[in-house]
């Protein structure tokens, strides 16, 4: 009698929070009193809400449905298509919105950053930002907070756009202002071809025209993370095995050159795989998704990394998120089945998930 083959066995245990049989989520936070909200850009779905809490096993439109139902591209007063929702360390949702439907050029009152306070589900604070911060070619992709610094705190964003000039956006929570770090600095650009050949599933992960020859995935700065101490922020292209940290000081303060920040960036190595999400837990540790092996992979205050889960069910680990509830959330959405790779074929089988796992540390919470 012949021998069955060796599977491969999943590494840890994932737990099903939710599944998602409509839009694709691309976003996962959750509050510290345990309230979770996910977001769908509106990259060619229908997308009722862009935002949502869920509740009770529904997809409830956040804070209402007014807010998710904006008047063209550029309306400050309406989420046009987000793609990441954060709680800050004061447990205050952040929605990132990226102004930019379907990857169109963005225009000036559609990106932007806004506040909800959840008290009261109400709008706080809306930040909006410059042509020469947000480019008509930006992508705004995720966000992470220090409340420490200046009268309201510090955000820093990562600007991924697809084969334009990539950066770090810094915003003054206070005055709203901001400026772009890094803008087009190598460590914030997808790796080319004959660098970085990503694989999910095992096959070659490129831009497949249904009528013109494959194109490598362009996407860069995308996860970020802030170090348990606030003093380094990491961050990595989509496409790439390389990760990179910066000197928060010096992305906060205006008077120094780009030359003088770019000084501060450290190149972090190869982190095993390509990444999307990055996040960081208050022992130190730093967590990076790894689309390539179906896996999460943390990396210890020692340098050495593990493995905090590894599942088939993982097909692309998008968003992480630590909660105060000890547990790390993941969403995993199957971006590499979307049409753009598969010569306009959607492969993606619903439904998407979002996971967590148990993990012993709770989120980073820079706070006064």
């Amino acid at each position: 009698m012949r021998k069955a083959l060796p599977t491969d066995e999943p590494v840890g245990t994932l737990d099903v929070v939710h599944r998602f049989w409509g839009a694709m989520p691309t976003g996962v936070t959750v509050s510290h009193r345990g309230r979770i909200f996910v977001n769908f850009p509106r990259w060619g779905d229908e997308v009722p809400a862009t935002v949502v809490e869920l509740r009770r096993g529904r997809e409830v439109p956040f804070p209402d449905l007014r807010w998710n139902t904006p008047s063209g591209d550029d309306d400050p007063s309406a989420f046009v298509s987000v793609q990441s929702v954060v709680v800050d360390p004061a447990d205050r949702l952040w929605v990132l919105d990226t102004g930019s439907p379907m990857f169109q050029p963005t225009s000036p009152g559609g990106p932007k950053l806004v506040r909800v306070d959840l008290r009261t589900d109400t709008v706080a604070q809306v930040i909006t930002f410059p042509p020469d911060v947000v480019l008509p070619t930006s992508y705004l992709n995720d966000v992470r907070f220090d409340l420490r610094r200046g009268e309201a705190g510090i955000a820093y964003l990562t600007d991924s756009a697809d084969g334009a000039p990539n950066a770090i956006i810094v915003v003054d929570l206070a005055t709203g202002s901001s400026w772009r770090r890094l803008n087009d600095h190598p460590s914030t650009k997808a790796a080319p071809l004959a660098d970085f050949r990503p694989v999910a599933e095992g096959r070659p992960f490129l831009v497949r025209p249904p009528d013109a020859p494959p194109q490598p995935v362009g996407v860069g700065a995308d996860g970020i993370a802030i170090s348990a101490d606030g003093a380094r922020l990491y961050y990595c292209a989509l496409a790439t095995r390389r990760w990179y940290s910066v000197a928060t000081d010096a992305l906060a303060d205006r008077a120094l050159g780009d030359a003088e920040v770019a000084a501060t960036v450290v190149d972090e190595g190869d982190k095993g795989g390509g990444a999307d999400g990055l996040e960081s837990d208050d022992a130190g540790r730093l967590y990076l998704t790894n689309y390539e092996h179906n896996a999460v992979l943390r990396r210890r205050p020692d340098g050495e990394y593990e493995t905090v889960v590894h599942d088939a069910r993982l097909l692309w680990p998008d968003t992480l998120s630590v909660a105060t509830s000890r547990h790390l959330y993941i969403i995993a959405n199957q971006v590499h089945r979307q049409p753009p790779f598969n010569r306009g074929r959607d492969l993606r089988r619903k439904p998407y998930a979002l996971f967590r796992t148990r993990i012993d540390a709770g989120p980073v919470l820079l706070r006064p």
